[in-house]
């Protein structure tokens, strides 16, 4: 048989490198890519330019792929962009606008380019990497969390609308995961000076965090399970924290998951 097809977005670096590495190892042909593009190397999978908010640069990379390889059998989304712990009210609506671009949107023009082809094929998976805050949103996160939120809701209706037709989707919901993903992430454009202290507290307790967290390749780890198995659940959790978060949401009261997260993040009660 020849190998499946898989194509992973974002795969420069983070979690979108260690899936696509991990894809390759586990015997995919994979196709990553990233905005602007990225040298093979010593990669062990190709890299293709794609900008998950131009629907141009999406249809030019997903019709290469075609040509390429004549299918696409896995379509993992995992381009997104963060922004640094702030005040909802600190995030303006363009800023707003251009992360759900990314974050969300991106995900739909990809997915809506791919869908077609896996329609024709009778068969493909989709693994959109989603987040905890996707179920559990944090403050000083309300953006980044609102985007992971409309991730779930598309990724539930799409798998319902396609598992007839022999596609299947699932989510991917990690917690704090150790890459440079924070690096690159936006900051406020409309800062206010009533948020600063807190707003700072809160960056340095994310820091902390994200320094003892699990790496991507738990994450990885996930995707290829969610890509494999038989009969694919919705939604995967990756790694220890995730996992704990998620039994405590679905069973702990709401009242001690409130007062659980503002000790956490140690705000005031």
């Amino acid at each position: 048989m020849s190998k499946k097809i898989a194509l992973v977005t974002g795969a420069s670096q983070g979690i979108g490198e260690a899936t696509a590495r991990s894809l390759a190892k586990a015997g995919y042909k994979v196709y990553g890519t990233s905005r602007r593009g990225a040298a093979t190397g010593q990669r062990s999978y190709e890299m293709l330019s794609l900008d998950v908010t131009s629907g141009v640069s999406v249809e030019a990379a997903i019709a290469e792929v075609i040509r390429l390889s004549g299918r696409i059998d896995l379509l993992v989304n995992n381009a997104g962009i963060g922004i640094a712990p702030a005040g909802a009210e600190e995030v303006s609506i363009e800023q707003a606008q251009a992360i759900f671009d990314t974050n969300f949107f991106g995900i739909l023009r990809v997915t809506q380019a791919v869908v077609p082809h896996m329609r024709r094929q009778g068969a493909g998976r989709i693994v959109n990497i989603g987040s905890v805050l996707g179920f559990l949103p944090m403050p000083y996160g309300a953006l980044y969390a609102a985007t992971k939120h409309a991730v779930e809701a598309y990724s539930e209706s799409l798998d319902h609308e396609l598992r007839t037709r022999g596609i299947r989707v699932t989510v991917i919901e990690p917690a704090y995961t150790r890459t440079a993903f924070d690096v690159n992430m936006l900051e406020p454009d409309t800062k206010m000076e009533e948020y600063r202290e807190i707003r700072d507290a809160v960056n340095i307790r994310i820091k902390e965090v994200m320094e003892a967290a699990e790496g991507p390749e738990v994450v990885a780890e996930a995707v290829l399970k969610a890509a494999s198995v038989q009969h694919p659940k919705l939604r995967y959790t990756a790694g220890r924290l995730a996992n704990r978060l998620r039994l405590l949401r679905t069973f702990a009261p709401a009242a001690l998951m409130d007062a659980g997260i503002r000790r956490d993040l140690r705000l005031e009660a």
